[in-house]
């Protein structure tokens, strides 16, 4: 990079750019996707603008004596090019688009700076910054199955949730880069799911961060106490010595967890600079990330009003996961379940709140149903409402919830609660009516004959009545 920046692409360079375009198609198709005629010398962008609007509008390269007619700048044939030059020609070019869009992307941001505008600065840069050409040729689908698909499993993580029965309709765990949400009422226990994944996790031997938007670290921190070293929440300052010792002995088996708390309205650029400096202190890279939680974060790239939902939601999702992306993580979030989903027992797309701009951004999201009676059994249910990798959207997975450490383990699948019918024969029977009906004396009535009963069952009622008439 710092050999590009003390290049000095002069006008004869830049001249020749545009010859060896005029006499290659194929390497103006190429390079089009960067390619600016703001880029060029004042005396060329006539030219760079010409090649553009005649390939735009006939589809064909101009010959040099048209670029002399319209433009009266006289461009040359240059002799003997082979696919070498043009190798360089592809490689110079690069480095000389980055380096005037950056040019031209500082120069706007001064005059944004100064009129206070902020927030587009970073994306002028880094759009600038990221300027390349298509190198990256895609996936040839018939080349090596087996190698494509082990990377595939390799490259994405495929981390288990520590929940195996999660793990098993989502094909094994989250992946990275990808966003994941939790969705809850409130009060439903969506902090304490992401701080249960983070001991999960932890314990795997992956560093991470638990970001809180509205509970203290130290609060947050007592939670994982419980977790970490199965002791009720009671009953940790009993038992300080015994928590320290238990918390030391999982903390040199287990991965870094840096817990830290942000203000509401906080935003991405402050997730990245935080998580940044994290990395340059401890010299470890973060593997996980859990964020308590998506709708108390404000864009950044946009001016939305809190009280526009479902714009702001956007956003920040969208925002979230490029994140993911960028940092290669594996990332959750929560958000908040609306009002009508208060006294439902499933949960759909209708309940979360915001609307569908922060669904349709995740990769996964699931719905956190609990209720009083089902805490003080020991139960949370997770729904899977929305999964982008693997066929589990409907699926409903019980797990186990520990109320004195709040401690969420896995149930296994025997104790799977779910849809389980009866057999048809079990249910017929369990229908089917039966009459008791028995020879019983009766006070007689003068006149009268005794009253005959018998044991019938609705299912031979017919052969019964026969046997009756033929008596």
């Amino acid at each position: 990079m710092a050999k590009e920046n003390n290049k000095e692409y002069t006008l004869e360079m830049q001249k020749l750019f545009l010859e060896m375009m005029l006499q290659d198609a194929e390497s103006y198709v190429r390079v089009q996707n960067i390619y600016n005629p703001e880029n060029f010398d004042r005396s060329l962008q006539s030219v760079a603008e010409f090649i553009k609007e005649h390939i735009e509008n006939h589809k064909s390269i101009p010959t040099l004596e048209q670029v002399k007619a319209v433009t009266n700048v006289q461009m040359q044939h240059v002799p003997d090019l082979t696919e070498e030059h043009y190798g360089w020609f592809f490689e110079e070019f690069e480095g000389f688009t980055r380096r005037q869009e950056l040019e031209r992307a500082i120069l706007k941001s001064a005059d944004l700076l100064e009129k206070g505008n902020y927030n587009p600065v970073e994306k002028l840069i880094k759009e600038a910054v990221q300027i390349s050409l298509t190198k990256d040729m895609g996936t040839d689908y018939f080349d090596d199955p087996k190698g494509r698909l082990e990377l595939l499993k390799s490259k994405n993580g495929q981390v288990s949730t520590g929940w195996p029965m999660l793990d098993r309709p989502l094909y094994g765990g989250f992946n990275r880069g990808e966003l994941q949400i939790f969705a809850g009422g409130s009060g439903s226990g969506k902090s304490l799911v992401m701080q249960n994944l983070s001991v999960n996790w932890s314990q795997q031997g992956l560093n991470g961060v638990y970001i809180s938007l509205e509970l203290s670290e130290g609060l947050c921190a007592m939670r994982i106490d419980s977790m970490m070293t199965n002791t009720s929440s009671k009953e940790i300052f009993k038992k300080l010595e015994d928590v320290e010792m238990k918390v030391k002995l999982v903390g040199k088996k287990s991965g870094k967890l840096h817990i830290k708390y942000m203000p509401a309205q906080s935003n991405v650029n402050d997730i990245r600079a935080y998580l940044k400096e994290l990395e340059v202190q401890t010299g470890k890279k973060t593997d996980f990330l859990c964020v308590d939680y998506l709708d108390l974060i404000m864009p950044v790239s946009a001016k939305v009003s809190p009280n526009d939902l479902f714009v702001k939601d956007k956003y920040v999702s969208e925002e979230l996961r490029n994140l993911a992306k960028e940092l290669d993580v594996i990332f959750v979030t929560a958000s908040q379940l609306n009002r009508g989903a208060v006294e439902e027992v499933e949960f759909d797309h209708s309940h979360i709140a915001g609307g569908l701009s922060k669904i349709n951004t995740a990769d996964n999201v699931f719905g956190i149903f609990t209720s009083r009676a089902m805490r003080e059994r020991g139960r949370y249910q997770i729904q899977l409402m929305k999964t982008r990798s693997s066929s589990g959207v409907g699926s409903k997975v019980d797990l186990e919830f520990n109320l004195e450490s709040l401690r969420i383990t896995d149930l296994g699948e025997e104790a799977q609660e779910g849809y389980t019918r009866q057999a048809p024969s079990d249910l017929m029977k369990s229908i089917k009516t039966t009459t008791t009906v028995g020879e019983q004396p009766v006070a007689n009535v003068e006149g009268e004959q005794p009253k005959v009963t018998g044991e019938v069952q609705s299912n031979k009622l017919k052969q019964m009545l026969g046997n009756l008439k033929s008596k």
